[in-house]
């Protein structure tokens, strides 16, 4: 190999050393963000269910559904 060979294919190594650690840093935040997302679903459910109960609604349709 020749000594720009080494030193292009160095350069590619780099980029994507740092591409990998942007998409790690993405990864990271998006999951993140769903854990978030799925704790406030859960929150929001068990605050949809008190409230059904509490006024006494049936979760069945009206017949003429």
């Amino acid at each position: 190999m020749t000594e720009e060979r080494v030193i292009h294919i160095e350069s590619k190594i780099t980029y994507l050393e740092d591409t990998v650690q942007e998409l790690s840093t993405t990864v990271y935040q998006q999951q993140k963000q769903i854990d978030q997302l799925q704790a406030m679903c859960e929150s929001l459910l068990i605050h949809m269910q008190e409230l059904a109960a509490a006024t006494g609604e049936d979760s069945e349709r009206p017949p003429h559904y």
